[in-house]
């Protein structure tokens, strides 16, 4: 029997409100498994604790299958957490509803412009913005924003989607819903409101004029690992729940939410499920950015290539986890100290829930997106590791790896899709081309910044690791590695 309805399930599951009794507040669009294991989770904890109006509506702006899968359960999915201490599940309450945006989107667009709607947050992923970073701009050549610009009343992306839902509600005489942007992106709310209003000034001036001046972009860290769902994943939610959940997710115990406090129009009580409020978001996001996601790139790259299909399995590879553990040194080396955090805790803590044996993240998963993610991750680390004088190796081998990955096949031959939004650009640079080749194409792309593009001896490094992967296997280029 599908899921469907509370009473289905064993009360113990059941959230601590009556889901009915609340309307929406937020719009949330990228509805994936990371929505349902963080802000969706800690919305539900937050309404158990204080109530309100703050039911969410997911919006899928690809494909169908997250509201297939949710719309005909009444938004209720089984969250599974996995931790040390054992296995726990819980029916979320907190979506009302979902829908697929793609072609269609106008219900989506109603629901952001309506009255009762406060907050619209996004994990769309960095690739589908289109923001020009350099200009704090949209990047008027991203398919999505050109196809919006030329027809802005009927958007399909995110910036057009935005601009237009925030336009309605002008002209309507609302107030602006806040935009929560909770992808992992450095000072995403400031990027996030450059490119709405540059988007904005384009089609319309004074409504570009009336963003700036209204609209709020609170910047925020997010943080939980989520694998996707597998058969293993709904088999277990229906023998807890005793009811066939298609959403079901699984996730870890681990759970963080820094978030800038800028919500004029009100916001659910996070800080009861967990959240912290704080005014210096970026110092977290730099941390996490580094540490986390970094050393997550890092050990998907090289980990992949050393047959290792999750994250688990590279921390049972004795010569991967001691470079695993390197990178967090050195990415923890490069931040500026925030107060009440210690890195090296941090670091120890990171590598404890990559060991999680329960959860089963792969490597191949983490790996896509590399031209998008490496910046924020790697690069933006390496300037202020030179200006400390902190050793770049485990920055020279991580993008070493990920060049490696780019070539789109393993040691033994085997090809895999490159997923990647510039995949056509980076095979062109890799692909039959050896070391020194490849890296004279990516010093001048534009995604490198200069002053990492500028930097020789960084470069001459990764020339020489590469070198090594592109001829050796990768386990024997990790060992030698971790004897230095």
């Amino acid at each position: 029997m599908r899921l469907t309805s509370l009473t289905q399930v064993p009360e113990a599951l059941r959230p601590g409100y009556d889901p009915q009794a609340h309307g929406v507040g937020i719009v949330h669009l990228g509805l994936g498994a990371f929505h349902k294991a963080h802000q969706a989770a800690l919305t539900d904890l937050a309404m158990t604790a204080e109530g309100g109006d703050w039911r969410i509506l997911g919006v899928s702006l690809r494909s169908p299958k997250a509201s297939d899968e949710l719309h005909p359960q009444n938004g209720l999915y089984t969250l599974i957490v996995k931790g040390a201490e054992g296995t726990s599940a819980q029916v979320i309450g907190s979506v009302a509803d979902a829908i697929c945006s793609a072609g269609i989107p106008e219900p989506a667009l109603a629901a952001m412009a309506a009255e009762g709607t406060k907050i619209v947050s996004l994990t769309v992923t960095e690739k589908a913005y289109g923001l020009d970073r350099a200009a704090q701009g949209c990047d008027v050549a991203h398919p999505a924003v050109a196809a919006d610009l030329a027809s802005p009343q009927a958007p399909q992306g995110v910036l057009g989607l935005l601009t237009e839902a925030l336009r309605r509600r002008r002209d309507a005489g609302l107030a602006p819903f806040t935009v929560l942007c909770c992808d992992n992106l450095p000072e995403n709310g400031v990027l996030l409101r450059g490119a709405v209003v540059d988007f904005a000034r384009r089609i319309d001036p004074d409504l570009s004029e009336w963003i700036a001046l209204n609209v709020t972009f609170p910047s925020t860290m997010v943080d939980r690992i989520t694998p996707a769902a597998t058969a293993s994943t709904l088999a277990e939610a229906a023998e807890l729940t005793g009811c066939e959940d298609l959403a079901a997710i699984e996730t870890e115990s681990f759970c963080q939410w820094v978030i800038e406090d800028n919500f004029p129009q009100g916001r659910p009580a996070w800080e009861a499920a967990g959240a912290i409020f704080t005014d210096d978001v970026a110092a977290f996001e730099a941390m996490k950015l580094r540490m986390l996601n970094g050393s997550h790139s890092m050990l998907a790259y090289a980990g992949f290539h050393a047959g290792c299909t999750y994250v688990r399995d590279v921390m049972a590879n004795p010569p991967l986890a001691k470079l695993v553990r390197r990178h967090l040194a050195t990415a923890a080396a490069t931040l500026p100290p925030i107060p009440g955090i210690d890195t090296g805790a941090y670091a120890d803590a990171l590598a404890r829930r990559f060991e999680n044996p329960a959860i089963a993240h792969e490597t191949f998963q983490i790996a896509m997106d590399g031209s998008e993610k490496m910046p924020q991750r790697i690069f933006s680390a390496v300037a202020d590791a030179r200006a400390k004088g902190v050793d770049c190796r485990a920055f020279t081998f991580a993008t070493a790896a990920w060049l490696r990955h780019v070539s789109g096949a393993t040691h033994d031959c085997d090809a895999y899709e490159l997923r990647d939004p510039r995949a056509s650009e980076l095979q062109a640079m890799a692909v039959g081309k050896d070391a020194e080749e490849i890296i004279a194409a990516l010093r001048g792309a534009a995604f490198v910044p200069p002053i990492v593009s500028a930097d020789d001896g960084y470069w001459v490094e990764v020339t020489g690791l590469l070198a090594e992967m592109l001829f050796e296997p990768m386990q024997d280029v990790i060992a030698r590695e971790a004897a230095v």
